[in-house]
């Protein structure tokens, strides 16, 4: 039985406003997915950038070295190419050169035929007063359910 990996960027949600999201493939060695079914991966400090090409390549995403991959091991924060249909490129790239939003990684995990996926979300950086807005409302929720637990 394989266990399910599911990597999640948490901080997300909380420092961006999320307008929509892909699910994208990525370009990995033989050692880098072992590392990520060993759930030895992060996306906490992830973003997506286009190069000249086109492209579309994660950046500062880090995968731990593979503990029995001797010389065939991989750099740990490399560059890996995401893979997505060139209608859902094109959209994204138009997006983020006109609007200046930023692309950013949500949730990193093992599709059922052991392909490894990325969601990606097309996201526009909150300020400090809406990060305050968020934590009120949290606090909010949870107190209503506290006092809902009580009656």
């Amino acid at each position: 039985m394989q266990k399910t990996i599911n990597i999640l960027n948490k901080k997300a949600k909380f420092q961006y406003e999320i307008l929509d999201k892909y699910t994208a493939g990525i370009v990995l060695t033989g050692t880098e997915i072992k590392s990520i079914r060993d759930s030895k991966a992060s996306i906490a400090e992830a973003f997506c950038e286009f190069n000249d090409k086109s492209e579309l390549f994660v950046i500062n995403m880090t995968i731990q070295e593979y503990v029995y991959g001797n010389y065939y091991n991989h750099a740990p924060k490399a560059e890996r190419k995401l893979l997505l249909n060139r209608r859902e490129l094109k959209k994204l790239e138009k997006e983020v050169n006109t609007s200046g939003l930023t692309i950013i990684p949500l949730r990193l995990f093992i599709n059922e035929k052991g392909y490894a996926k990325l969601v990606i979300a097309l996201a526009k950086g909150k300020k400090l007063y809406d990060k305050r807005e968020t934590i009120k409302d949290r606090d909010n929720k949870r107190n209503l359910d506290r006092i809902k637990k009580n009656f």
